[in-house]
């Protein structure tokens, strides 16, 4: 089967309905009418999405630039927007080298957009699922040299794992994997009312009702449960909004960067 062919234009799905709360358009009439929806019970949920990737700008630029990583591997890549990984990184260093990841048939219709980075550098796209971490640990190697530090982006993704225990050996699997130096970026939403997590319980019964893939929150304990082992960086366990920046509001959306001592 293609990609194409498992392109679903008759349900919603996160990454379609993710890049219409960004602006984009790639994306269909369903994928806004539940937008749509899930906006009415949770106003926030834009801010959340573009909070979501201002993180990843910040955390990248602090990757390649501080930390001096210059190899990525992007788990959930979500679909093309300003501004993705390998645009980041290698504004910073032309030879960093990336690999996406992402099993939505559009993501990889669009891979190609993806695939253009500076000359020097490397970008390459694997079609597979966070569930496989050993399938991804193979085809990243092709491109990547794991004896070197890596930086694991997984950016709202460990939330379509719906059982903690898995979401915490996936992420265990990949970080044994690379070596010290190596890097770990997390975001997750929360229902945690601290930072405004009640919006999202409504929302997300919405949504596992009437789109695609199912998604779960998790508080702040099973959020740093997967960091565990890894030395945390400053300013810790914070809203995605608040990593490295001072944002007029927080939102109900974990984020964290972790070191493999």
């Amino acid at each position: 089967m293609t990609g194409t062919e498992r392109i679903r234009t008759d349900i919603a799905h996160n990454a379609r309905v993710w890049n219409y709360w960004l602006g984009g358009k790639d994306n269909y009439p369903v994928d806004r009418a539940v937008g749509d929806r899930v906006t009415r019970f949770h106003p926030g949920i834009g801010e959340v999405a573009r909070a979501d990737r201002a993180f990843l700008g910040r955390a990248v630029t602090y990757l390649a630039a501080e930390a001096g990583v210059r190899q990525f591997l992007d788990i959930g890549t979500g679909l093309p927007t300003a501004d993705n990984t390998h645009e980041v990184a290698q504004r910073i260093a032309p030879d960093a080298r990336i690999v996406y990841v992402d099993n939505d048939p559009i993501v990889l219709t669009h891979a190609r957009a993806l695939l253009t980075g500076a000359p020097e550098g490397v970008t390459e796209y694997v079609d597979a699922d966070v569930r496989e971490p050993l399938r991804i640990l193979e085809a990243a190697a092709r491109t990547l040299d794991l004896t070197r530090p890596v930086a694991v982006m997984m950016l709202g993704i460990l939330n379509f794992v719906l059982d903690t225990d898995e979401a915490r050996s996936i992420v265990r699997t990949l970080m044994d994997a690379v070596p010290s130096g190596s890097h770990l970026a997390l975001t997750h939403p929360t229902l945690e009312p601290e930072l405004g997590g009640e919006g999202n319980v409504a929302a997300m019964a919405f949504w596992n009702e009437n789109a695609t893939p199912p998604i779960t929150a998790r508080g702040r304990a099973e959020f740093a449960s997967f960091l565990d082992g890894l030395d945390v960086l400053e300013p810790g366990i914070v809203s995605c909004a608040s990593w490295r920046f001072a944002p007029a509001s927080e939102v109900a959306q974990f984020g964290a960067v972790g070191r493999k001592p």
